[in-house]
């Protein structure tokens, strides 16, 4: 049988999870693919930590150029990480004429153009369906079977560390902070949580689910990226009593010839399927023109199932290689020929009903002022609540408009703050009652 060698650098988690898919499902991949598939050479810097794996004789190195060099080496699998030195590996493994495989979403959402660039120069592919969504194939479900489709939205719960964070608050109570150290603890969240609760990871996938969408590659500064870590307990009951959950959510929808593209907290109707993707679960939910609405749910991170799509694209390209038809598909889907920039929309032209608390002394009198303030800003209230407290103190009051532009919202919102009832800053959610998929 004729066999197609593979090259992984870094054996972490992941690179681990890969090596072992390849060697201990040899068979199912064989009777797949047609042809044998072996890992030839492995680079890691820590050679001696027992994997649980038998690499064979001379697989194991610390250098990498040497697995990159390799002549027999046809894929290169790049599991280190980081936008650095992985770049380096990965630019230096498709000059060396080798197709490339990554789960590094940072990496190609920041350096995509100039690495996609050189693949399509070097007639090679590169694979990254596990940089969205873990073990999730929605990136292969984008590119290829919804390829008839003109996308119209998609919502994603991306992030697996943000998405517990705010399920545990939901379901359990205690604030941002306390459910971060529980999540810490578990290992859902790095030493360092930032770029999962502030938003930064969901937006690099949001981008390349953006890339894929509309056959473009999108700058990162255009995309819109809220945290979670204003959000409150108080707020997570008041959603639940207006009939939402409050989900970290990356939206990108087609409005004629631009697209928006955000990432922030927002809240969903409770009977939305994405309102029940709880834990450190994620779901990416697109709607298409032709289709209609469809979702894929699973395990967005882990050894296991992130290497069960690092395969899955090694798998592909080995299919490729096999059929003597390289780069059968391209990147995004798209011929080069229709690749184009595409308009993102402005935040300020926005329309949506939003979530409001503020905290206001308790008096008659100021809900009728901020009503007016409201009013003049061209937004209508759809509910109210006022908790009872004692004439004087400070209470909140919620207000959930109806569709309101984004940038009026914010100037109403501006000139309620400067009222001497209203104390501290107002909570601003959005509210995404539209998604599809509930009728």
């Amino acid at each position: 049988m004729d066999k197609i060698n593979v090259g992984i650098i870094g054996l972490g988690t992941v690179g681990t999870g890969t090596a072992k898919v390849i060697i201990e499902n040899a068979d199912v991949i064989s009777n797949k693919l047609g042809c044998e598939l072996v890992v030839k050479r492995a680079a890691d810097m820590d050679l001696d930590r027992d994997r649980g794996l038998d690499f064979g004789e001379g697989v194991l190195t610390n250098d990498a150029n040497a697995v990159i060099t390799d002549p027999d080496i046809s894929i290169i699998v790049e599991l280190i990480g980081g936008t650095t030195i992985a770049k380096d590996f990965v630019t230096e493994a498709l000059r060396n004429g080798k197709h490339v495989v990554t789960a590094n979403k940072a990496l190609l959402s920041i350096h995509g153009r100039e690495i996609f660039a050189l693949a399509r120069e070097k007639g090679l592919t590169v694979g990254f369906e596990a940089a969205v969504g873990g073990g999730i194939p929605c990136l292969k479900a984008l590119k290829e079977g919804l390829s008839a489709n003109r996308i119209e939205s998609i919502y994603g719960i991306i992030n697996g560390t943000a998405n517990y964070i705010l399920t545990k608050m939901t379901e359990e109570g205690g604030d941002f902070d306390e459910v971060l150290a529980d999540a810490s603890a578990r290992g859902y969240a790095e030493a360092d949580p930032s770029n999962d609760v502030d938003g930064n990871d969901t937006v690099h996938k949001l981008a390349l689910l953006m890339d894929i969408a509309y056959g473009t590659v999108v700058d990162l500064d255009d995309i819109y990226m809220e945290g979670i870590r204003n959000i409150n307990p108080i707020d997570i009951d008041f959603a639940h009593g207006f009939g939402y959950v409050i989900k970290l959510l990356a939206v990108t929808k087609l409005n004629g010839d631009e697209v928006e593209a955000r990432v922030h907290p927002t809240m969903i109707p409770g009977n939305h399927p994405l309102a029940s993707v709880d834990g450190v679960y994620n779901a990416v939910f697109i709607n298409g023109d032709v289709v209609g609405s469809t979702m894929y749910y699973g395990h967005g991170a882990g050894m296991m199932a992130t290497a069960s799509a690092v395969v899955a694209d090694v798998v592909d390209i080995a299919r490729d290689i096999h059929a003597k038809a390289p780069n059968r598909i391209t990147p995004f889907g798209w011929v080069d020929s229709a690749l184009k920039d595409i308009k993102i929309a402005s935040m300020d032209e926005l329309e949506l009903p939003y979530y409001l608390r503020f905290l206001v002394v308790d008096k008659p009198g100021v809900l009728s002022t901020i009503s007016g303030l409201l009013g003049e800003n061209n937004i209508s209230i759809s509910s109210v609540v006022q908790p009872e407290r004692e004439e004087g103190t400070l209470v909140p009051l919620v207000i959930v408009t109806h569709t309101a532009r984004e940038k009026e919202l914010r100037s109403a919102v501006s000139q309620i703050e400067e009222l001497e009832v209203v104390s501290g800053e107002t909570v601003i959610l959005r509210i995404e009652e539209q998604l599809g998929g509930t009728e």
